[in-house]
């Protein structure tokens, strides 16, 4: 048994929350993610700078910094990008090992975006694939 706060909420570690935030879609690999992006998916690259610049870009790919990923991606939202036409939008989430997209594909189910889902192992897995990068 969890222990709470008094607010009725159970405690949960990162572990766990991420597997069970994976448990409610299906990720994809480097190859599935490519091919998802040439049928028109959009791969969105939530990393840093530092890790953008240090490890190049995947070509295409829209680059949002986490912290506005929902505004940027919400289809009803006053600040979002071109890209983000609707909540049937295939999205793929690349963050640099596949951690951080995990979380963030949460958050995009919640805004509606029933289709988003992130790349496993993140940006290095797509590069040891010997998949196309950019700088």
């Amino acid at each position: 048994m969890s222990e709470g706060h008094g607010n009725g909420t159970e405690q949960v570690g990162i572990d766990e929350l991420l597997e069970r935030v994976r448990a409610g879609y299906e990720r994809i690999g480097p190859q599935e993610a490519a091919a998802a992006a040439a049928g028109g998916a959009l791969l969105v690259d939530i990393r840093y700078a530092a890790l953008r610049d240090r490890d190049g870009l995947i070509p295409g790919a829209l680059v949002v910094e986490r912290n506005e990923l929902e505004w940027r991606l919400d289809p009803r939202g006053s600040h979002r990008a071109p890209e983000a036409v609707g909540h049937d939008l295939r999205v793929v989430v690349v963050c640099n090992e596949g951690y951080a997209s995990s979380l963030a594909v949460a958050s995009l189910r919640q805004l509606g975006l029933h289709r988003a889902t992130d790349l496993i192992g993140g940006f290095q897995a797509w590069r040891a694939a010997g998949l196309p990068v950019d700088g």
